[in-house]
């Protein structure tokens, strides 16, 4: 097994690839809305864009940093390698949400940018509503659900295809349009385009998020079990290592 990269680098990873990520949702958006008055063409062409995007963007750092790109997926990493030594640890926890976060708000400016749009202006889409929270909650668990399923069965080298196959549906089927990333959500709520959600929608929706990573890390110990005493695995950073799940869960 090759040795990980350095944290500095693998935190610039995370900071790059979710600065992209967010520079495709919200670039397309204004590029679809630019192109089409119909909400559903709109819609049709951000998921699309986003959708490919996060896959070639999880095929090509996944080597690096696991391309979580997400403070959701690399909390419940965290949680489920507690004591184990498996898993990012609390330092790393501690470089990745920050570089996930910063990377989001730049991507969300350099899409602003890039359309000549007004940079860092708060979004006034109001997102506020308990249906949508529960979109959150049901997009979220489903991606980490996702995620560490395929790990614990060594599939992870599905996770391009499957990830960004899962968010596309997502955009479709939950209410929310599955945002199921806190640091997409803080970034989105910097611009007042089609992918923008209001501030005061910001909190809501990451705590929706958070209950909706708890419930697929409850998912995953649930129908996946504990792993066997050796088994060999590959965790969502592509490198296969021996992964154990915490007493109780």
């Amino acid at each position: 097994m090759n040795a990980p990269a350095p944290l500095g680098r693998r935190s610039a990873a995370e900071a790059v690839g979710t600065a992209v990520l967010v520079a495709v949702v919200v670039g397309s958006g204004i590029q679809a809305t630019k192109l089409s008055s119909d909400v559903g063409v709109q819609l049709l062409a951000n998921s699309l864009a986003s959708v490919f995007g996060l896959g070639v963007l999880i095929a090509l750092l996944s080597p690096i940093s696991g391309a979580h790109l997400n403070p959701a997926v690399t909390l419940s990493a965290w949680w489920t390698g507690r004591g184990t030594g498996e898993g990012p640890d609390l330092r790393e926890v501690a470089a990745y949400v920050p570089a996930q976060i910063a990377g989001a708000v730049g991507g969300s400016i350099l899409a602003d940018a890039m359309f000549a749009e007004p940079l860092a202006k708060w979004s006034t889409h109001d997102r506020f509503a308990g249906h949508l929270w529960l979109g959150e909650v049901v997009a979220t668990a489903g991606l980490v659900l996702l995620v560490f399923g395929l790990a614990r069965t060594g599939r992870a080298h599905f996770a391009p295809v499957a990830v960004a196959s899962w968010i596309g549906a997502a955009y479709w089927f939950t209410s929310s349009t599955s945002f199921a990333n806190p640091a997409v959500t803080i970034g989105r709520a910097f611009t007042d385009t089609f992918a923008g959600i209001a501030p005061a929608s910001v909190l809501p929706f990451i705590a929706a998020q958070l209950l909706g990573a708890a419930i697929g890390v409850g998912l995953v110990a649930a129908l996946f079990g504990r792993p066997a005493a050796g088994e060999d695995v590959v965790v969502p950073d592509g490198e296969p290592e021996l992964v154990a799940t915490a007493p109780g869960r």
